[in-house]
C-alpha cells in the first residue's frame, strides 16, 4: 500500500513509520503544523509540534530513507479543535480535545487529502488495534488510546493503520533503541498540546475574561463563595474550588450553569451518578440493535463499566451504569464498548454526554 505515516516527532509515531517501511508499504512521512507559533509548543514533556518535534520526525524519516514533508494545517486545528474547546468550556461543557483532534485533523483533514493525492491509508501511532477491521483496545492497557479513536467511522478505520497495538509502550521504545532512534528516550506529551504550561484555567481566562459568579453549596443550599469563571471549573472536579464546606467534607462540582454563572458544589455521595443521556451517536461499525448491554468508558484515562444502552429522545441514547460513576461532565464522550463475553475490547462506538442522573 501508498501510505501516509503521520510523524509527530515522537517515539511512537517513529516505530509506526519504521514498521510500516519494514511491512513492505509505500511509506511517506508526514508531520502536521499546528500551531503559528510552533517555537512556543514544547516544553519537556508538554506540548507537541514544536520545530525541535519536527526537527526530530525529519531524521527519522532519513534514516528511513522515505519521503518527508510538513502539512501546514494551523488554521484548521484551530477552528475545528482550539476555538472548539473554548466554545465548549463557555457553554459550560468539557470537551476532550485529542478526540476532536483525532476525529477533525488526524482522520479527516489529513485522511481526505492523503487520498486526494493517491494514499491508500494513514499510519499512526495511536495504541489501539484493527482486527478484521474492528477498532479495539491495545494489549498495554495503560496506554491504550482506543477512548480517543472511538469517534472513527468505519470508512475511516479502512483507511487506519496501528502497527503498535500489539505491544508495550516499553517494547516500542526498546524498538527505538535498537534502530538507534534518539527520540527512544524522548518524554510522551502530556496535557493538552495547545496549552503547554498546563495551565487550562488560565488559556481560558485569557480567551474569555474574568466572569464571576455564585459557588452554591447543594448539600446545604448556601452560596459559600464566588468564581471568577464558569470555563474554570469541570464537572467531577474537587482541587481548586477556592472554598471551604463548613462540615469539612470534601466538595465535587456538580453542575455549571453558564447563563447564571452558577457553579454548584456537592459532596461525593452527591456527584455520583447511574444514568448517562447522550446527543446522537456514531458507531465505528454497524449500528448495534437497541437495546443492548455493553461496556461504557466516560473518560480518557477511566475505567469502562458495565452498562444497558437504551435509546433517548432526538436519537440519542440512555445508559444505565452498573455501577456509578463520579465526574460524568456533559461534553465528555461516553465510548461503547462490547460486553466481555463479546471481546470486551471491542469499541462500538461513541456518543457526547448531554445529561446525568
Amino acid at each position: 500500500m501508498r501510505v501516509v505515516a503521520a510523524m509527530s516527532g515522537g517515539v511512537d509515531s517513529a516505530v509506526a513509520a519504521a514498521l510500516a517501511v519494514e511491512a513492505g508499504h509505500d511509506v511517506t512521512g508526514v508531520h502536521l503544523a499546528l500551531s503559528p507559533d510552533r517555537q512556543q509548543l514544547r516544553s519537556g514533556s508538554r506540548g507537541c509540534c514544536s520545530v525541535e518535534d519536527s526537527h526530530d520526525a525529519r531524521r527519522v524519516a532519513d534514516e528511513l530513507g522515505i519521503p518527508f514533508y510538513v502539512w501546514d494545517l494551523a488554521d484548521r486545528f484551530r477552528e475545528d479543535v482550539v476555538e472548539d474547546f473554548v466554545a465548549e468550556y463557555a457553554a459550560g461543557r468539557t470537551p476532550n480535545p485529542c478526540l476532536r483532534c483525532n476525529e477533525k485533523i488526524k482522520f479527516s483533514a489529513v485522511l481526505d487529502r492523503a487520498r486526494a493525492l493517491g494514499f491508500d491509508a494513514v499510519v499512526t501511532g495511536h495504541h489501539a488495534r484493527l482486527v478484521d477491521g474492528e477498532l479495539r483496545r491495545s494489549v498495554d492497557a495503560a496506554k491504550d488510546q482506543s477512548y480517543v479513536l472511538g469517534v472513527l467511522t468505519p470508512q475511516q478505520l479502512a483507511h487506519a493503520v496501528f502497527p503498535l497495538g500489539e505491544m508495550t509502550k516499553d517494547r516500542v521504545r526498546e524498538l527505538a533503541a535498537e534502530r538507534g532512534y534518539a527520540v527512544a528516550t524522548k518524554p510522551d506529551s502530556h496535557d493538552i498540546c495547545f496549552i503547554p504550561d498546563g495551565d487550562t484555567r488560565g488559556f481560558l481566562t485569557r480567551r474569555l475574561g474574568e466572569q464571576p459568579g455564585p459557588v452554591v453549596d447543594a448539600a446545604t443550599g448556601a452560596t459559600v463563595g464566588t468564581h471568577a469563571g464558569v470555563h474554570g471549573f469541570t464537572v467531577g472536579q474537587r482541587r481548586g474550588l477556592g472554598v471551604t464546606a463548613g462540615d469539612q467534607r470534601p466538595r465535587f462540582v456538580l453542575g455549571i450553569e453558564p447563563v447564571s454563572r452558577t457553579v454548584t458544589i456537592g459532596t461525593a455521595e452527591q456527584a455520583e451518578v447511574s444514568e448517562v443521556v447522550t446527543a446522537a451517536p456514531t458507531w465505528t461499525g454497524p449500528v448495534p440493535e437497541l437495546p443492548f448491554r455493553g461496556q461504557v468508558q466516560v473518560r480518557a484515562h477511566g475505567a469502562a463499566v458495565p452498562c444497558e444502552v437504551t435509546p433517548a429522545d432526538g436519537g440519542g441514547l440512555r445508559i444505565t451504569l452498573g455501577e456509578r460513576q463520579r465526574g460524568v461532565a456533559p461534553g465528555q464522550s461516553a465510548v461503547l464498548y462490547a460486553p466481555d463475553a463479546l471481546r470486551g475490547d471491542r469499541v462500538l462506538g461513541q456518543a457526547a454526554v448531554s445529561a446525568t442522573a
